[in-house]
């Protein structure tokens, strides 16, 4: 199960370190102390100078370069085979009992094809309870078969006691908004969970990007949506088709194409290539992911975790009874779902991670965040 905010216990951060070397070279070589990449170093937020730099080097030519530094990285380091988890299926931290009330508990995931359930696995537990029912569940299983050694968090929110807002990035869309690029001391009082959103806006993502009543990058017919609407509900679908523009659409956040879609994974999860799944390292590779999708019932569904291709990733969305998913980010420096305990005061909120191998830290969304990051809070805050 999820585990509180510490070091990750496992994965070695030697390509985090190779990769800024890396890029430290090719920048200086590129532009002698050039403003932007100081401005790049000293931007406010928590992200490591690796994921500074090489989001530096996507945007000013380098990005080829970054890319197969990066597939070096992982044929170097790919994640082992084999194995339990370190200590068995981790217990979750923050846990709470249940209440009665909202939507009923999903049934247990069950664990990869070909595995044997460990003790603990794929079993739900309330994180975040409310007086009117349990807001927040989380559950942790394998990813698959070969990679047993490693966990991934489910997470599961009803849509009746939560409502989800998209915060910009200041680098990622940028510009001026209303919506701060933190969950803020106001929002810090209702906010039960945070994940990072898509890739990059500048072509990666091969979306667009709404809210407010404007789009800082124009919507995409056929893209994967991750749709807010006014009521706080989320809805996930291929723009246009499945989900669209309308008086009651709050905001909107594309990526890549759909992941799972009437419940079946895309086929092309092993074989889209870069114009469906992106061009970092592969959608083969074996790597932290993250994806988010709505069941049959609209319960809102999050899962991240490492030694993920898409395929694995589709399948932990569809065995969580996702019928509409999509991928979201990738990569241990951006890959990240933390829930909360809301405090109803001015207090900060206790910060867990979902699951053990997560190199974000927990609070990483309560500072200014360069990235655009999707957050969902109580919809009946609690009482001060």
């Amino acid at each position: 199960m999820p585990v509180r905010d510490a070091p990750a216990h496992r994965r070695p951060r030697r390509w985090h370190r190779a990769l800024a070397v890396a890029l430290v070279i090719a920048a200086v070589l590129a532009a002698l102390a050039t403003p932007s990449l100081v401005h790049a170093l000293t931007r406010p937020g928590s992200d490591t100078v690796a994921a500074r730099l090489a989001e530096w080097g996507r945007d000013h030519g380098l990005g080829p370069v970054v890319t197969w530094l990066e597939a070096r990285q992982y044929d170097l380091h790919q994640p082992s085979t084999g194995g339990a988890p370190p200590g068995g299926i981790p217990v979750a931290s923050g846990s709470e009992a249940s209440h009665p009330g909202g939507q009923p508990a999903p049934p247990p995931l069950p664990p990869p094809a070909g595995l044997t359930p460990l003790p603990g696995e794929g079993v739900w537990h309330t994180v975040v309870a409310t007086p009117r029912g349990d807001a927040v569940r989380v559950a942790s299983v394998r990813p698959d078969a070969q990679h047993t050694s490693f966990v991934a968090g489910v997470m599961w929110l009803d849509p009746t006691l939560v409502r989800g807002v998209l915060h910009p990035g200041t680098e990622d869309p940028g510009g001026s908004w209303r919506t701060p690029t933190s969950i803020d001391a106001a929002e810090q009082r209702s906010v039960v969970t945070a994940f990072s959103a898509g890739f990059r806006l500048q072509g990666d993502s091969h979306g667009g990007w709404y809210a407010e009543g404007r789009a800082a990058r124009p919507l995409v017919p056929g893209a994967a949506s991750l749709v807010l609407h006014r009521d706080g509900t989320a809805d996930v679908g291929a723009w246009g088709t499945e989900v669209g523009i309308g008086p009651d659409v709050e905001s909107v956040r594309q990526n890549l194409v759909p992941l799972v879609d009437q419940g079946v994974v895309n086929p092309t999860c092993a074989t889209g290539g870069t114009a469906e799944w992106g061009s970092t390292v592969g959608q083969a590779a074996y790597i932290h992911r993250s994806a988010f999708g709505v069941t049959a019932t609209g319960a809102e569904v999050y899962v991240g975790g490492p030694a993920l291709s898409v395929c694995t990733l589709g399948d932990l969305l569809r065995s969580a009874g996702v019928v509409r998913g999509m991928e979201l980010d990738i990569n241990p420096a951006w890959v990240s779902g933390a829930y909360f305990h809301p405090t109803g005061t001015a207090a900060h909120p206790a910060a867990f991670r979902l699951f053990p191998d997560e190199q974000v830290g927990a609070q990483h969304y309560l500072q200014t965040s360069s990235r655009d990051f999707v957050s969902f809070d109580l919809r009946v805050p609690p009482r001060s």
